[in-house]
């Protein structure tokens, strides 16, 4: 089943830039590439999205079919042009190797100051790749930040409800 890299983990990074994938999503990984050229290496797409300071990760079929959705869009369209550079200008097509290591080239790691470890955060369909010490800085004081704002007994489950409701938009 498509769409399940959860869960946070740390790994060390080497310096040639190695740090191992967590298992599931190793596993999430070979499901979604099924047509990969070496068979015990599943490829993955790593955005460098210009006005990120992370790095998002797609499993190789998820990445052609946004590809794809991208080409359906109306040539010379602003919206397209944007995703064209933004998304497919900024992707890195990357083998996971034979040992369950990543190895990112350095300039996608000098993109985010990954140095000693790197931070895997699931989003159920894609991953994010941090350095944890801006993880810790922007992400998780965005998220305090708006629960700083909700009432004491806040249920994050009521969020699931939220794609329906007018007062989504965050």
């Amino acid at each position: 089943m498509a769409g399940m890299f959860v869960g946070e983990y740390t790994f060390k990074v080497d310096g040639k830039g190695r740090m191992s994938i967590p298992a599931d999503y190793r596993r999430e990984l070979e499901a979604c590439d099924l047509q990969r050229p070496n068979e015990n290496r599943p490829r993955l797409a790593v955005v460098a999205t210009p006005n990120k300071s992370h790095l998002e990760c797609h499993s190789y079929d998820d990445y052609r079919r946004m590809a794809a959705d991208i080409a359906n869009m109306e040539r010379g369209s602003m919206q397209r042009r944007i995703l064209e550079r933004m998304v497919l200008g900024a992707t890195t097509i990357v083998e996971v190797e034979p040992d369950g290591r990543l190895v990112l080239p350095q300039k996608l790691r000098e993109k985010i100051g990954l140095s000693s470890e790197a931070l895997f955060l699931g989003q159920g369909e894609t991953f994010t790749i941090w350095n944890p010490e801006t993880f810790a800085a922007e992400d998780q004081s965005q998220i305090d930040g708006w629960l700083d704002q909700m009432p004491a007994d806040f249920d994050v489950y009521s969020l699931l409800g939220a794609a329906k409701s007018p007062l989504a938009g965050g």
